[in-house]
């Protein structure tokens, strides 16, 4: 088209794609190691899900305590374990941290992240 110019801006390594700047729906669950005591289990939350999550851009929906369940198979030697189920938005981008972090805490003995249906 004579007279369109298109403005073409460089941001470098930190460029988003209109994909990664948005925020998709998460559901985390979380199995917890039930050596950590039941009064303790809201602070480990706090730590390993809320704090992690709304560090990284996140926005908590709903974080659901589901309480100590058995496991249906020993993981870790464990054969029950404290469920947390958390809804959340993030940005696609910051997943792989979080993941990071529940793979390396030894207060997490499974975790899930599936990405919602929009």
């Amino acid at each position: 088209m004579p007279g369109f110019r298109a403005k073409v801006v460089d941001a470098g390594p930190f460029a988003l794609s209109a994909q990664e700047d948005r925020l998709h729906n998460y559901e985390l669950v979380v199995v917890i190691d039930p050596h950590v005591v039941d009064e303790e289990v809201p602070d480990a939350i706090e730590r390993l899900v809320r704090r992690p999550i709304e560090n990284r851009g996140g926005a908590i929906g709903e974080v659901d305590h589901w309480g100590r369940r058995k496991l249906a198979y020993p993981i870790r030697s464990q054969l029950e374990g404290n469920y947390v189920v958390t809804h959340f938005q993030m940005a696609p981008n910051e997943t792989k941290e979080l993941e990071q972090g529940l793979r390396i805490s030894e207060e997490v003995i499974r975790h899930l992240l599936v990405r919602k249906e929009e």
